[in-house]
């Protein structure tokens, strides 16, 4: 792996993005010594948790509301 200097390193940080969004890790160094690493940004993967509601339903939910009831929802 090559230590690109600072100067070249700002005259061509474009292309040095563009290596670096490619996978490859750029060195930049100050009078031959590593000093930074300009690297890829591996993107977060979103995770989508289902389930996170816990709902009980009763044993006895589809058994026939009461005639009252009915009659309201009805409008008697």
């Amino acid at each position: 792996m090559e230590i690109v200097n600072i100067y070249e390193a700002k005259s061509k940080l474009s292309q040095l993005v563009a290596r670096a969004a490619a996978g490859e890790d750029v060195i930049i160094g100050r009078s031959g010594k590593p000093v930074a690493r300009l690297t890829q940004i591996e993107e977060k993967k979103r995770v989508i948790r289902f389930g996170l509601l816990k709902i009980k339903i009763a044993k006895d939910f589809d058994v026939p509301l009461p005639d009252e009831i009915m009659a309201a929802f009805q409008g008697r």
